[in-house]
């Protein structure tokens, strides 16, 4: 178990990612998503993350349908908000005025048919509003009892310390893998001062990292990875070569690939939480094994000589989500 933050919640090691049951992987199984998530809890996995805008409310929906008969307790539910899309899922930009806050979490409340929400975070920061207000209104709600716990999500090292000056921030969720590595220069350590933990997405890399991709496979329908520069023409293979050599060092200590990836993002400090995103039992129970992965000075060295710090092709996103995030800014 970890906390996230200081005085945040205890939660598991590992959090289920719960976006792609319901969007942007292509097709997802309802049935096989909620068996999964089944598992998840009953392997020890006590964190749960959704946006309100995965599906356009159905994956928190379907988080709700997965827990029916079970504790409240014995789960936190991490939500983030303020996403803005149309009919046909397209992006409109981000809300973070106060009145979104409140509306949102009271439908985001109905959903999961519960009370409160573990740690609530606008998905991404808002430009047009300053980040006090939108904490602040946050805070409001904590007050309330609604919200139990304040997040971020892709906040640079500023604005965490503004936000966590107007209430105190539990993590910042931030991709982070050995792909993705920039919150190590400014972000990452300002966390680390301020006592925010992080929350870890893509820590596969969107799948690049899973050692189950290859550059004939076929990118399905509704999958955004076929805009993502890194699953691209050169891109693709030159970051399929990195995953080949991580092959050999995974196989050495008698591991996947996915799982000596995972291992590294959790090696990397106490206050990390990664998210895997399985969305079947076989790939939660493959990402469960990292937890049984040891991983030595010398075998974190060997992985960072073959997958060093900016090693990937391509950057994380297409152009205009990387507008975006204020941790790039």
């Amino acid at each position: 178990m970890r906390t996230l933050g200081t005085g945040g919640p205890v939660v598991s090691d590992l959090g289920l990612g719960c976006m792609g049951m319901s969007d942007l992987y292509g097709p997802a199984d309802t049935s096989e998503s909620i068996a999964t998530i089944h598992a998840a809890l009953d392997a020890g996995i006590t964190l749960l993350d959704t946006g309100d805008f995965y599906g356009m409310g159905h994956n928190e929906l379907l988080i709700r349908q997965a827990l029916e008969g079970r504790s409240r307790d014995d789960v936190q539910i991490s939500v983030k908000f303020g996403a803005q899309r149309d009919y046909d899922g397209n992006w409109l930009g981000f809300d973070g005025r106060p009145a979104a806050v409140k509306s949102s979490l009271a439908y985001t409340l109905r959903r999961l048919g519960t009370d409160h929400v573990d740690v609530y975070r606008i998905a991404r920061v808002d430009p047009a509003v300053p980040i006090e207000e939108t904490v602040g209104a946050i805070a409001e709600e904590v007050a309330k009892g609604r919200v139990r716990h304040i997040g971020l999500s892709e906040a640079g090292a500023e604005t965490i310390r503004r936000a966590h000056a107007v209430h105190p921030i539990a993590d910042v969720q931030l991709e982070y893998s050995l792909l993705s590595r920039g919150i190590e220069r400014d972000i990452l350590p300002a966390c680390r001062e301020l006592g925010v933990s992080v929350t870890a997405y893509g820590v596969l890399s969107r799948g690049l990292l899973s050692g189950h991709w290859s550059k004939d496979r076929e990118v399905t329908a509704g999958d955004f990875r076929a805009a993502s520069p890194r699953f691209s023409g050169d891109n693709l293979a030159h970051n399929l070569a990195l995953v080949e050599a991580l092959r050999d060092l995974a196989e050495a200590k008698g591991a996947t690939v996915a799982q000596l990836a995972i291992a590294w993002v959790l090696a990397q400090g106490e206050e990390i939480v990664p998210l895997v995103g399985a969305r079947r039992r076989e790939r939660l129970a493959e990402a469960l094994g990292a937890l049984d992965v040891s991983l030595s000075a010398e075998d974190l060295a060997a992985i960072e000589t073959v997958v060093p710090d900016g090693a990937a092709a391509g950057s994380r996103y297409a152009e205009a989500q990387m507008s975006m995030l204020d941790s790039e800014r």
